[in-house]
């Protein structure tokens, strides 16, 4: 097993500013504790006996701390400013005479990260992760077999990009000799090569295994956008998931559309110390969570989100039955759930008109704009549902935004099975109100929803006479806003799930997450094709999220039997909730993975075979 890590330091750290004026990158602080002593410590709690730091910058620092570790050796870079990581590297030669891990001293990260690579049987392996989108990535292209073929900043450069470089790789001795001797051949004054070079350069005949890990916390910090990401975000993932107990949760896949399959840190989030909600330290819990689900689609200039205990339907009703004063609400009706706001607005006894459309089809965006020409001195607000959860067809809530902003009608959209999964931008979109909850691609608990609101559309609405109390939207954003409280108890530990589910979803990135979700989605098209079984909604309308499948004519087949066979084999599905065709539902979201859904489509395929069975 591996028993030397090699860091390189020398860096100046310049894009940080004033935050390394006086030490170096190693030395920012979380916790009260350099992140170069937090890896260090997690290497030598993974079997690493020996490191060797590579200095340049302040090196009188990392020297000073080789006094707290005896294990730790440093070994100074004269000419750090002129010369790049290779030079750091190369300097370590004497010292290194073995096989090694090479990390960088600007990362964070899980001590997984450590513990994968030193399970893996290769002698050279690089570590890739998914893409961050953090700025300053270095790309990965790998063959078909999986090893290194190229490493570039710049993705133009590369045939395909496969993966991120995470910063930590393990390094055969003999591998090492060749990138020194690369290193020779290439250099001229001032020796400006990065190690990355010196891997590329010798890959042809060596290989260098990409291990992709897709969980795995981690990033690395260049600059002020890089150490908030950092600060805010990776660390307080990688505290939650190193503190999960030991013991395992048994993991049910959850492919109806929500709640969702959500982690086990999300789980734990909500094991906390009892706290009365009216403290001030829950209210600015609360503030966070509405300040970050704002800027998931919108400025926290502009826009403010309005918590509720509750579910979706309870954001969505919220929203009909406050905003409408005495002009009349149009709603597209595509499902079950522009039904749903439907009668929403029968029960409030508000004027309503209903926009007819097909459930799998797009919507005629003429025969809407006649509609409204039609009826434009009684239609104030036009609601939709963005993706409608009965069969999955995605509603076009850019073209509706542009149509209600040429004849000044205010757009509600219940985004309850798109936000955190589809990319919104609220003012681009000219959407005034947009409610969705915590359960679905969020990846957090059922008990919290939330409306998103134009500020200034919200404040008009203080004058509207109040339909309700519990639901009333104003009411609950300007006490809000006065007192960071509810007016109303809120769900504790729920909101507690919720923080950690935000800052999961910060961290896999919602374009990321939707990346995800589509591959899941391909495979699970592919697969029901296969076995010949039909969806509703054409690809090119599909919000590949939650797909309605036609149910199998077999005269055997029951829903309530093949829902009990997946439910035996820990996998829920979902009922389909067309009036006039015959379906059930599945939702590829929430944490789940392609591995799961291959395995749904095998247990399918095994459950239509029981059905030739018993004939």
């Amino acid at each position: 097993m591996t028993k030397l890590a090699v860091i390189v330091a020398a860096g100046l750290g310049s894009r940080l500013g004033e935050r390394t004026a006086n030490y170096p990158k190693g030395f920012l602080e979380l916790d009260g504790k350099p992140i170069i002593e937090h890896s260090i410590e997690k290497l030598l709690e993974s079997g690493i006996e020996k490191v060797i730091i590579g200095t340049g910058y302040k090196h009188e620092q990392y020297e000073a701390l080789a006094s707290k570790f005896p294990q730790i050796t440093c070994v100074f870079n004269p000419i750090y400013e002129l010369s790049g990581s290779m030079r750091t590297l190369y300097l370590c030669k004497k010292q290194i005479t073995e096989d090694f891990l090479l990390l960088e001293s600007d990362l964070i990260y899980e001590k997984k990260a450590i513990q994968m690579i030193l399970k893996s049987e290769e002698r050279n392996v690089i570590l890739a992760s998914e893409f961050t989108h953090s700025g300053d990535e270095v790309f990965i292209e790998m063959s078909v077999k999986g090893k290194l073929v190229n490493l570039s900043k710049h993705r133009e450069e590369l045939a395909s990009t496969n993966a991120e470089l995470m910063g930590i790789s393990k390094i055969s001795h003999s591998s090492f000799r060749k990138m020194c001797s690369f290193a020779e051949k290439e250099w001229s004054n001032p020796f400006k090569m990065d190690y990355e070079r010196a891997l590329v350069g010798i890959s042809e005949t060596e290989e260098f295994e990409i291990l992709k890990l897709s969980d795995v916390a981690w990033c690395e910090i260049d600059d002020e956008s890089q150490w908030n990401r950092a600060f805010h975000v990776i660390y307080p993932i990688i505290q939650s998931k190193e503190a999960l107990p030991v013991f395992n949760i048994p993991r049910n896949i959850l492919l109806n559309p929500g709640p969702a399959t959500t982690t086990n840190t999300v789980k734990f989030a909500q094991v906390v110390a009892d706290i009365c909600p009216r403290e001030q330290e829950f209210g600015e819990l609360m503030e966070w969570i509405s300040r970050e689900i704002t800027q998931f689609v919108a400025s926290t200039n502009d826009y403010t989100t309005i918590l509720f205990g509750g579910s979706g339907t309870a954001a969505v009703e919220s929203i009909i039955s406050s905003v409408i004063a005495d002009e009349g609400i149009l709603i597209i009706n595509n499902g079950a759930y522009g039904r749903r706001m439907c009668e929403m607005a029968e029960v409030y006894q508000l004027p309503n008109l209903i926009f007819e459309s097909s459930s799998d089809s797009p919507i005629d965006m003429d025969r809407l704009e006649k509609c409204i020409q039609n009826n434009i001195n009684i239609i104030s607000h036009l609601a939709v549902v963005h993706n409608e959860t009965t069969t999955g067809l995605l509603n076009p809530i850019e073209e509706l935004g542009e149509l209600c902003k040429k004849y000044n009608i205010q757009l509600i959209v219940d985004a309850m099975s798109s936000f955190a999964a589809i990319p919104i931008d609220m003012e681009k979109m000219n959407i005034s109100y947009l409610a969705a909850s915590a359960n679905k691609n969020l990846q957090g608990m059922a008990g919290v929803s939330f409306v998103i609101s134009r500020k200034m559309d919200l404040e008009k609405t203080n004058h509207n006479r109040p339909r309700n109390l519990y639901l009333h939207l104003y009411s609950q954003y300007r006490h809000f806003k006065l007192t960071k409280q509810m007016r109303f108890t809120p769900p504790v530990q729920t909101l507690y799930a919720l923080k950690q589910a935000i800052l999961e979803t910060k961290w896999e990135g919602i374009e990321n997450r939707y990346a995800r979700y589509t591959e899941m989605w391909q495979i699970l098209i592919e697969g029901i094709t296969n076995l010949g079984l039909e969806y509703i909604v054409e690809k090119k309308n599909h919000s590949k999220i939650i797909t309605a499948i036609k149910e199998p004519t077999d005269s055997n087949y029951d829903f309530e039997r093949m829902h009990e066979f997946f439910y035996e084999n820990g996998i829920t599905i979902y009922p389909g909730k067309l009036e006039n065709q015959k379906t059930f539902r599945v939702a590829n979201i929430g944490q789940v993975n392609r591995g799961d859904i291959e395995r749904f489509v095998i247990l399918l395929e095994t459950y239509l075979l029981t059905l030739k069975g018993r004939e």
